[in-house]
């Protein structure tokens, strides 16, 4: 069972840290609402990979590629508009008005619904953790169960880590925060641009 936990958290704390479309959205929330607001945001997976860890283990053999092309795509048009969104804010910038406006923003609800659109997670269930948890939890059900819980508390820490992180960036000023959101629009647009790009080329590939 200790090798399964183990994987869970080395997997889940690479997958938390390597630059993506999910990190770059929790990061331009961070630098426009602040840590408090978006933090709820780092439980997001929680929610947003039980319908995809369902799907993926009922139909592990049989997932339709173009089912991730197209999510790919739909998570890149998604990207654009959060983009477009940061970039607004960016342009019209006022430190005041952000916190007022962050109080009735609901992050965890944009960030579930971005992680639920972005290829990550099923394509990690399908081809990693997936097949990782039918081989241990045929052992043991004990083994998938902690591979699961392993996997999920350490990735949400990891997010949580992140935007405490960034949120210091927040508190150097008006200017440092002003620049930092310009910058993650651009890093979502893009990401945005990058996964709607590969989406369709993977479609043609398989046409």
């Amino acid at each position: 069972m200790i090798s399964y936990i183990i994987f869970g958290i080395t997997y889940a704390f690479a997958a938390a840290m390597q630059p993506g479309p999910f990190q770059a959205f929790i990061i331009s929330q961070t630098i426009r609402n602040g840590w408090k607001h978006t933090l709820p945001a780092a439980f997001a997976p929680l929610i947003s990979d039980g319908p995809i860890i369902v799907i993926v283990l009922l139909l592990l053999s049989t997932v339709p590629t173009w089912l991730i092309y197209i999510l790919q795509i739909a998570g890149g048009l998604l990207l654009l508009y959060v983009a477009y969104r940061a970039f607004v804010s960016y342009l019209n910038y006022n430190l005041e008005k952000e916190v007022v406006e962050s109080k009735t923003e609901n992050s965890l609800f944009k960030a579930t619904l971005v992680n639920a659109l972005n290829p990550g997670p099923w394509v990690g269930w399908s081809l990693i953790m997936g097949p990782l948890f039918i081989k241990g939890y045929e052992q043991s059900a004990t083994y998938g169960v902690a591979l699961i819980i392993s996997f999920y508390t350490t990735m949400v820490l990891s997010l949580m880590g992140i935007i405490i992180l960034f949120g210091l960036a927040r508190n150097l000023g008006p200017k440092v925060t002003r620049v930092t959101l310009g910058i993650s629009a651009i890093a979502l647009a893009g990401f945005g641009i990058y996964q709607i790009w590969q989406g369709v080329i993977l479609i043609l590939q398989s046409t």
